[in-house]
């Protein structure tokens, strides 16, 4: 799996995939290398990209031959993302998932942090940010609008 951690999310490129959790396993089997990948959600449209770019990093690395398999059950969590995919989301302007707010319940409470300043004194201005997988929020200390990577 080591190999397929230079991949990184479309959508977000500051993590790849292997932090990320969407990378759930690699089977060798007498039909060759079958990669399991899940969504973040379920109508995740960069899983095509994703599988697009597993097969050629393999493919340059002569592996082959290669299926990509996607699996929705059990469902993609943020649990699954790594502590350094939380550190690097905050580094690039995303306030990442606390496992705090996820069981709190993220939008009940002010709970999330300003990616840039650290504030907790922010506000939820969207439930739908740039993608499904994210809100978006304002700081009002730093006054800077940011995206939250929803818990799920």
């Amino acid at each position: 799996m080591r190999i397929l951690s230079v991949i990184p999310d479309p959508e977000i490129p500051a993590v790849n995939i292997a932090e990320m959790g969407m990378l759930r396993d690699v089977l060798i089997n007498d039909k060759g290398y079958e990669i399991i990948i899940t969504p973040t959600y379920s109508g995740c449209p960069a899983m095509g990209v994703i599988e697009m770019d597993i097969k050629a990093t393999l493919d340059a690395s002569g592996i082959s031959p290669v299926s990509v398999k996607l699996v929705q059950d059990p469902a993609w969590t943020t649990d699954w993302m790594s502590n350094e995919a939380r550190e690097k989301l905050r580094k690039y302007g995303i306030a990442p998932p606390l496992y705090s707010s996820c069981n709190a319940g993220e939008f009940s409470q002010n709970v999330i942090h300003c990616p840039r300043c650290q504030s907790g004194n922010t506000v939820l201005l969207s439930r739908f940010g740039s993608t499904a997988c994210k809100s978006l929020y304002k700081c009002e200390n730093c006054k800077e609008p940011f995206e939250y990577f929803k818990c799920h």
